[in-house]
């Protein structure tokens, strides 16, 4: 059977940015979350705000050292998989991931080694402020990295001279149609992920009544933000999908699996779309729901996948499902926000063992409606990689085979895999450690200084381990 080096390439590509979006999401988070915590812990002098700072800076060191692991290969992909990509649009991504590294990267890189070692060492004024360029370095490299895809898929302040994009105003590429909706979209995203992170965490250490001072502080915070940025997430949204309903009708058309330009088109909870049918299985919908939110009429038209060509209609029952999951778990999220609220006012929020069990659980479920949210993004823009402008085998590398791409698909998927259990490994053993009070040798200076990147997320316990093997 003939390899498809097209297709090899497009699951490749899809595996790692999906395999590291996971990071980004929860660092963003979380980097602002532990600057919050130097903060109180500079006003207030409580301990526990200072324990609940330094256990999450160990989890920040695991995860952020994983992100940075997966990210790099992605831009080798642009030389490897897509160099037609990559010479066409080189005038615009080049210098946008150039300014990335230079802002964001190189910010992080610096502050994030006092934020990890200065403890005790520096200032708490300095640590604080470094606390705080890590958060900001975080956001800086979001805004790039939003402005590059989101040109991608609203494409403007460019000419198309002999293949190549030239730019035209700055301005209009760096913030372009679509940046502002992504951008807002996955900054809440972020603090969404790490809240229901540092949520379910803390009420697993509540159920096992371990630092439950700290702990209820950490649930308490958690919670608040989660009231209010889980049902402002599905305003923001809406908005999002306006955008797109403008720029992007096809992707919403196979959003909502509606393959015929209409009025009064129904909110389909249940389908099969079948792409070479053109048509739906097994339908269950709400009547006129879908025109309601989309056009906010209940009469309102909905553009149809049959408006293009089969070939430029993207994989529909691919993009129809992972929108689904994400916006399942979206409404999730604002019931357990909802349910928090309530058992708050009851003065059960911290003992109802359900509920803490029920916060455990959703640990993942931020990372699944992400990457939801991912799927729907990248595989309802197909067959564009540049959108309405070059088509992803457009900008294939010629040379490439389909061993190649099997090879590297492989190979990426062996790498990742260890990085990803030896990442969990350690995460678990920094969650199972939890919030250890200071130890002895750290009250008379006698802290030796971690010479791995990853020794940050040491622990007394990785010590009863090498005494054990000893």
């Amino acid at each position: 059977m003939e390899l498809d080096p097209l297709l090899l390439s497009r699951l490749q590509f899809a595996f790692v940015v999906s395999f590291h979006a996971i990071f980004p999401v929860f660092t963003i988070g979380l980097a602002s979350y532990i600057a919050l915590l130097h903060g109180l812990f500079y006003k207030t002098e409580n301990p526990a705000w200072d324990r609940l700072a330094l256990f999450w800076t160990k989890v920040f060191a695991v995860v952020f050292g994983m992100g940075v692991v997966s990210g790099i290969v992605m831009s080798f992909q642009f030389g490897t998989n897509w160099s037609n990509f990559a010479y066409a649009t080189s005038n615009f991504l080049g210098p946008v991931l150039s300014y990335e590294v230079v802002t964001a990267f190189f910010l992080e890189a610096a502050f994030l080694g006092v934020l990890l070692f200065g403890r005790n060492k520096v200032p708490e004024g300095v640590h604080l402020f470094a606390a705080i360029m890590v958060a900001v370095g975080t956001f800086i490299s979001s805004f790039w990295i939003l402005s590059a895809n989101s040109w991608m898929q609203t494409p403007a302040g460019f000419e198309l001279i002999d293949g190549r994009f030239h730019i035209t105003s700055w301005m209009e590429a760096l913030f372009n149609p679509s940046f502002w909706y992504r951008f807002v979209h996955m900054g809440m995203a972020s603090f969404l992920t790490g809240g229901f992170v540092v949520a379910g965490v803390s009420a697993w250490f509540l159920l096992r009544k371990r630092d439950v001072e700290a702990n209820k502080k950490a649930l308490s915070m958690c919670l608040w933000l989660l009231l209010i940025l889980a049902p402002a997430q599905a305003v923001v949204g809406d908005f999002h999908g306006l955008n797109t309903l403008e720029h992007q009708p096809t992707k919403v058309a196979a959003m909502e699996g509606n393959w015929e330009t209409q009025t009064n088109v129904p909110l389909l909870l249940f389908a099969i779309p079948d792409k070479e049918a053109q048509t739906n299985h097994f339908e269950i919908g709400i009547p006129n729901l879908a025109s309601l939110i989309l056009t906010h009429h209940v009469d309102g038209e909905v553009p149809g996948l049959n408006a293009v060509p089969i070939e430029e209609q993207p994989p529909v029952i691919i993009v129809f499902w992972a929108f689904r999951v994400m916006v399942g778990i979206g409404l999730l999220m604002i019931a357990v926000a909802l349910t928090g609220l309530f058992l708050r006012r009851k003065g059960r929020v911290y003992e109802n063992t359900l509920f803490l069990k029920t916060l455990t659980v959703m640990i993942a479920s931020p990372f699944l409606a992400v990457l939801g949210g991912w799927i729907v993004t990248e595989s309802g823009r197909a067959p564009w990689l540049v959108y309405g402008v070059m088509t992803h085998a457009e900008g294939l590398t010629p040379s490439l085979t389909g061993g190649m791409a099997l090879f590297t698909l492989i190979g990426y998927i062996a790498v990742y895999s260890v990085v990803f259990f030896t990442g969990i490994y350690y995460l678990t053993r920094v969650v199972r450690n939890g919030m250890k009070e200071e130890t002895q040798a750290e009250v008379e200076g006698e802290v030796e200084r971690p010479k791995r990147p990853l020794s940050a997320a040491h622990t007394p316990f990785d010590d009863d381990l090498e005494g054990a093997n000893t």
